[in-house]
């Protein structure tokens, strides 16, 4: 289904799967809509955010992300669109 929206996986950590989309070609791969999806068998959920650039220290996950930009808005109303929810 994220590959529907144009999502890449990135990798797997506990109970989460982490997916991306580029904004550009950039070599670099930001800026970039990074999602993470919590499956469970009751419910599902997801988590939304936009990466403007790389982590500035190594060994951190720290970022400059958006979480409720008009962009992240309107990358949500996206994937619902295509998902069908």
């Amino acid at each position: 289904m994220m590959r529907q929206a144009g999502y890449y996986f990135e990798r797997e950590r506990v109970d989460v799967l982490v997916f991306s989309r580029p904004l550009s070609s950039s070599r670099s791969g930001y800026p970039r809509f990074h999602i993470y999806l919590n499956v469970s068998r009751e419910t599902s959920t997801v988590k939304l955010h936009l990466d403007q650039k790389k982590p500035s220290y190594k060994g951190t996950v720290a970022h400059s992300g958006e979480y409720e930009s008009d962009l992240v808005k309107r990358e949500a109303e996206r994937i619902k669109g295509i998902l069908g929810s």
